[in-house]
């Protein structure tokens, strides 16, 4: 077998190792598991890609940006190694040819999102599988003491097991100590094998400007104005709006800029960020949409219009810049005032104590076995649908109730044979079966639907049969299947016996959520803290994730203390006055008696301007009132709410 070195040069065309990657591949050759913590562009990737080609089996590789997952995938198959990923936008027949090939044993590296690995019937193919690794991308997600907590990523640990998966490699670039040590117990991972590289990027000139609102635009745009125009520039903001209207100033001063967030369609954003990465568009003003799986290695700024929402979002973000090594500027304009629109934000996605109960009395109503649509679940009590995963999940590790097969209730065929030769291929009794089902369905001009609810109890056959049989003839080119509506199955474990237990259980789950809120909110607070602090802001980085450093000496606080002066400060943030109007404003709300807002917390969310599942439902963002109040803060308004 050739060496390690050996095939980086032969297969990857790289001339050596960067820090850290040839001793976490060490570790994966001896069977070990690790985890690696690597800085934004520190060749994480290649740790299990070179690894890959080594095993024997199937490297799995669990990654949540299909964007990303596609750009690995596509780079790979250029140097001639076998790879592929499994995501919605491939069609049946590619689907099918990726599951040959893993079969076959020709794959060696496979990309999935984490839900993905949430459908069992997926899970089950794969048991047959010899996987060597398992790698686990943005591995912070597993823990909850991340900044970036993801409920798909808890369960990881144990599907590593149940796929008997080899070795798992943990791979993430930001990771305080804390998060490192939860993912190293969470897979059994040895202290030796939890691998850090340093964080320190001396090319990187930190800068915190204190400013008020009302300056940083014209601050923003006197600093672009000094860089070549065609310099590669990503300015990030919070808000959709301010994207767009920050674009926009840009542009009106004689540069070129785009704006980048979630609420454009795909192939807008797709458009955006090639032209970014080709160069056609130098300056991107995006939310934090923008950037995951971005390698661009001549970003020369990265500037922070608001506040970042974390230490750990931070991090990531000036790390796009300056990946060539060549001097780049990352500076951050601090107004106190954004911290009031990121709290908000965070307590508006806390679901209220009524919901909570709602949702669990409405679950254990259910019987032993149910299905349910995170859709439905979040519109009917008015949870985000990422709230209502996150809910969901809490119940499944308090063992009230646990995740079976997933499945699609609507399923729709076109026949590619006629049906008549479709039934002949099989015996009676199976051709029976088929003809029972087709005739359940509900026929269009094109296409026969399928509910596989009602279809499935009319029949008396499960619905694990009938999909296998879709599935089969899907396969053998009889029939054109597409599927729709996925809803989940889930066992009540019966652990809720009577109303203590009820009680109980309410109190964890309130608890959990307040205390992920708090946890959010000491991290908003975390980067005023950062600003105001006189340290060097690049040694204050390094140090918050473990690791010894020196002043780095060209930071925005470094260059004042060798002026001999002060470090300028973010002026705090003032809770302001609430007028009499504003009073008046909430009791008209409350006098209209919306369903939507008969809860507090759901009346203090309407007036911060934070759209919920009812608010939408209700067309309440079209209300005069919706947002009104936004300049005030969330808990003044629910304090607010509870007096009116």
């Amino acid at each position: 077998m050739q060496s390690s070195l050996a095939i980086l040069n032969s297969r990857f065309n790289l001339p050596s190792f960067r820090p850290g990657q040839e001793t976490v591949i060490d570790a994966l050759l001896q069977g070990r598991s690790a985890l690696a913590v690597f800085p934004t562009g520190g060749g994480k990737s290649l740790c299990y890609q070179l690894p890959a080609l080594m095993f024997n089996g199937l490297t799995l590789v669990v990654s949540p940006l299909i964007a990303l997952m596609k750009d690995q995938v596509d780079a790979l198959q250029k140097l001639g190694i076998a790879a592929a990923r499994l995501d919605s936008s491939l069609s049946k027949e590619e689907t099918f040819a990726i599951f040959d090939s893993i079969q076959s044993g020709r794959l060696k590296l496979l990309y999935v999102s984490p839900e993905r690995l949430k459908n069992e019937r997926f899970v089950q193919r794969l048991a047959n599988t010899h996987i060597s690794l398992m790698a686990i991308d943005e591995a912070h997600c597993i823990s909850e003491w991340g900044h970036n907590f993801r409920p798909d990523y808890l369960k990881l640990a144990d599907l590593a097991k149940t796929l008997k998966a080899e070795r798992v490699l943990a791979l993430t670039a930001t990771a305080t100590p804390s998060v490192a040590a939860d993912i190293c117990k969470q897979f059994s991972i040895q202290a030796q094998d939890h691998i850090q590289t340093s964080f320190a990027r001396p090319n990187l000139q930190l800068r915190v400007t204190p400013c008020s609102v009302d300056e940083r635009v014209n601050l923003l745009l006197a600093r672009l104005q000094k860089h070549p125009s065609d310099a590669a520039t990503i300015v990030y903001v919070t808000l959709q709006k301010t994207a767009e209207d920050i674009a926009a100033a840009i542009n009106s001063s004689g540069l070129s800029a785009a704006h980048y967030h979630a609420g454009l369609n795909d192939d807008e954003r797709n458009t955006i960020q090639n032209n970014f990465m080709n160069g056609d568009t130098p300056i991107v003003v995006a939310t934090i949409a923008f950037g995951m799986g971005i390698d661009k290695s001549n970003i020369r700024a990265v500037y922070h219009f608001n506040l970042p929402k974390s230490i750990e979002n931070y991090v990531q973000e000036i790390g796009r810049a300056g990946r060539d090594g060549l001097p780049s500027l990352c500076e951050m304009f601090a107004v106190a005032d954004d911290i009031r629109v990121l709290e908000n934000f965070t307590y508006g996605d806390t679901p209220s104590a009524e919901s909570i109960q709602s949702l669990v009395e409405f679950l254990l109503s259910q019987q032993t076995e149910f299905d349910i649509s995170a859709y439905e679940l979040s519109n009917r009590f008015d949870v985000r649908p990422l709230v209502l995963t996150t809910a969901l999940t809490y119940l499944e590790l308090q063992g009230v109730i646990a995740a079976q097969a997933p499945f699609y209730s609507e399923y729709k065929i076109q026949f590619l044979q006629k049906m008549d030769i479709v039934l002949a291929q099989f015996d009676s009794v199976r051709a029976d079966f088929l003809r029972r089902l087709f005739a359940a369905g509900k026929k269009g001009t094109k296409w026969l639907t399928l509910d596989m609810i009602s279809i499935s109890e009319k029949l008396q056959e499960p619905k694990e049969r009938i999909t296998k049989a879709l599935d089969y003839l899907a396969e053998k080119g009889a029939i054109e299947l597409t599927v729709a509506s996925l809803r989940q199955t889930y066992r009540n474990m019966g652990a809720v016996r009577n109303s203590q237990d009820l009680q109980s259980l309410l109190e964890t789950l309130n608890r959990l959520f307040a205390e992920r809120e708090a946890r959010d909110i000491t991290r908003i607070h975390s980067i005023l803290a950062y600003a105001n602090n006189p340290k060097c802001l690049s040694q204050q980085l390094i140090e918050y994730f473990g690791e010894p450093a020196n002043i780095c000496g060209i930071c925005s606080h470094c260059r004042a203390q060798a002026r001999g002066e002060a470090v300028a400060l973010v002026e705090s943030l003032i809770a302001p006055q609430i007028t009499a109007r504003q009073r008046e404003l909430i009791t008209e709300v409350q006098g209209e008696y919306h369903a939507a807002l008969q809860q507090t917390r759901q009346l203090a969310r309407f007036l911060c301007g934070l759209p919920s599942p009812a608010t939408a439902r209700s067309s309440l963002r079209q209300h005069k009132a919706f947002g009104a109040l936004e300049g005030l803060g969330f808990q003044q308004l629910l304090t607010l709410a509870k007096q009116g």
